[in-house]
This record gives structure tokens, sequence and C-alpha cells, in this order.
């Protein structure tokens, strides 16, 4: 079996590349979507006051 020359290795780095780059482009892209939603519907803020509710509840 011969061995790949080192153009097609280069070639199939760079490709990796590309691809994490892309995948860490939509990461980027659904987490502004999600944080966009989140600071829009005030979900964080209830999110925090439920559990400082449970907190305090089970605390006290």
């Amino acid at each position: 079996m011969p061995l790949p020359d080192r153009a097609q290795i280069r070639n199939a780095a760079g490709q990796t590349t590309a691809e994490y780059a892309l995948v860490i482009l939509a990461a980027a892209a659904l987490a502004t979507m999600v944080i966009a939603w989140a600071t829009h519907s005030n979900a964080v803020g209830r999110l925090f006051d439920t559990v400082l509710q449970r907190v305090l509840g089970s605390a006290g």
C-alpha cells in the first residue's frame, strides 16, 4: 500500500481545520441565540430567583 504524499496530508489537515472552524462558528451562533432569548425573556433572572427560593426554603 503506497503512502500518501505530503500534499495529500496537508490537504487533509486543512480540511479538518476548516471543519473544526465551522463547528465552532455554529456553536457560537447557537450560544448567541440562546443568550439573546434568555436575556429577552428574563429566563435567567427567574431561574436564579427559583434556585434562591428553594435554597433559602430548605435552609430555614
